[in-house]
């Protein structure tokens, strides 16, 4: 048998002896032969492509588990994995662009004023998130929703939907990401809801949706600073139509509803 000791197939393959012996206790590649007295592995050549191919896939964030199912030939194995890179690399780009809007204008504040909300009948959709990065296509899907459901309601169409997100001020996970929509009729699809009034502290957010996260921070920071407390939802009542709205123009309200006693 042409079989090479594993530090010597370690240096062909390109991979630590440590590495190739967590890879066949996994079952990845397991050694050509085991010699039964002193233990030690052994490997043929044959199996450098194998061996490549796992640190390459290593290389590109590849779980083991998945590099596994590439190995056996599973289909579209590699398909979530590269979802998951791209809504990392989408989240980094969204933290990046607020970290430079902190670092051009400085830690969030806004201004901050006491509304008075009426009661209103509303259309509720929700769906779950994932976690606080999932946010954003929750409030979409529900968005869409709300917005064909209205296509089939002509008493909707008279006048430019008014959509409130409703969210939990704690994004623990899974979580619920509520939009209503006002409507004094049942929606299809949808359940009908008595949206509360009261005393709100809103702010106002000036630009991209992906950016409310600051302005919220300042809001819940003013809530805090004043010892009011919070029990959310959270609403973001969405002034703009993104459809005709340039990003960095997008109006947002965001509030917070405070105690009777505040």
């Amino acid at each position: 048998m042409d079989l090479l000791p594993i530090g010597q197939f370690a240096r062909l393959s390109r991979l630590s002896v440590k590495q190739l012996r967590h890879y066949a206790d996994l079952g990845l590649l397991p050694p050509a032969h085991v010699d039964d007295d002193t233990g030690y592995r052994y490997y043929h050549p044959s199996q450098a492509r194998q061996a490549m191919s796992i640190g390459l896939l290593r290389s590109l964030d590849v779980p083991l588990a998945v590099i596994a199912q590439v190995l056996s030939g599973t289909a579209g194995a590699l398909g979530q994995v590269r979802d998951d890179l791209d809504s990392e690399l989408r989240r980094r780009r969204r933290t990046l662009a607020a970290l430079e809007k902190v670092m051009a204008d400085g830690l969030p504040s806004a201004q901050v004023r006491m509304v008075e909300e009426s009661p209103r009948l509303v259309a509720v959709t929700s769906e779950q998130a994932a976690d606080d990065l999932d946010v954003g296509r929750a409030t979409s899907a529900c968005v869409a929703r709300l917005l064909a459901a209205r296509l089939q309601h002509a008493h909707l169409q008279q006048a430019a939907p008014r959509l409130i997100g409703l969210f939990p001020v704690d994004l623990n996970e899974p979580l619920t990401v509520e939009v209503a929509l006002e409507s004094d009729a049942p929606v299809t699809g949808t359940t009908s809801r008595l949206l509360p009034g009261g005393r709100f502290a809103q702010a106002t957010h000036i630009g991209p949706y992906d950016q409310i996260s600051l302005t919220a921070h300042a809001l819940l920071s003013w809530c805090a600073e004043r010892n009011h407390p919070v029990h959310g939802p959270l609403r973001e009542v969405y002034a703009s139509d993104p459809a005709t709205t340039p990003a960095d123009q997008l109006i947002t309200h965001l509030q917070i509803p405070l105690e009777e006693d505040q």
